[in-house]
């Protein structure tokens, strides 16, 4: 059997990461840490859309991995020391930002989720080899963390911004079109269309 070790890999830490995502959202076989309401599709609640979009990351993860199968031969590249000095410092500095948060009140919270997340990705993103995964989704947790006081527009501005320098063969013009592609689809769907209740501009200032 022809093995892509690479797409295994990447397919387990989609299908991991959406199942983890499930789990803190509520909506993985009725367990979580919360239970968010899911709504509808047209009146969605706060659980739907996170719900959603960890059920089709959890498709996509299983499709790469069955692909991985018979994908191959593609073994995985060593990884050098400063790939496992940063992978496992991320993981620490990622705990200890949880715990110093959870101490400071922020526990079952969001902040507390993108906080941990945020540092420790940016960690990660140290290492070269790590900075394209680390970058991209330190973007998301960078997006969830603006979204309320920042509103949609300046929280897809950053989520953009930091996703795009995960590849160095972005360009200012090719960024700047698509956090203007984004914003306005965004605004469409999700403010005008389904009338999602979330700030469009900064609240922070009252």
């Amino acid at each position: 059997m022809k093995i892509s070790a690479k797409d295994l890999w990447a397919g387990g830490l989609l299908v991991f990461l959406a199942v983890l995502g499930l789990y803190i959202n509520g909506g993985f076989l009725g367990l979580g840490l919360e239970q968010h309401t899911l709504g509808t599709a047209r009146r969605m609640g706060p659980g739907y859309m996170p719900m959603l979009v960890f059920w089709i990351q959890f498709g996509l993860g299983a499709i790469v991995f069955l692909v991985g199968l018979t994908g191959g031969p593609d073994p995985l590249e060593r990884w050098t020391k400063l790939d496992l000095t940063t992978l496992a410092a991320s993981v620490i500095v990622g705990v200890v930002i949880w715990r110093v948060m959870e101490a400071a009140g922020y526990n079952n919270n969001y902040i507390q989720v993108g906080g941990a997340c945020l540092v420790a990705l940016l960690v990660l993103a140290i290492s070269p080899a790590w900075r394209p995964l680390g970058l991209t989704l330190a973007s998301f947790a960078v997006f969830g963390l603006a979204l309320e006081p920042l509103g949609l527009i300046l929280a897809i501005v950053f989520l953009c911004i930091l996703s795009a320098l995960a590849d160095r063969e972005h360009n200012p013009i090719s960024i700047a079109g698509m956090t203007v592609f984004l914003c306005v689809l965004c605004w469409f769907v999700f403010i005008k269309e389904l009338d999602i209740r979330v700030p469009l501009w900064p609240t922070i200032f009252g």
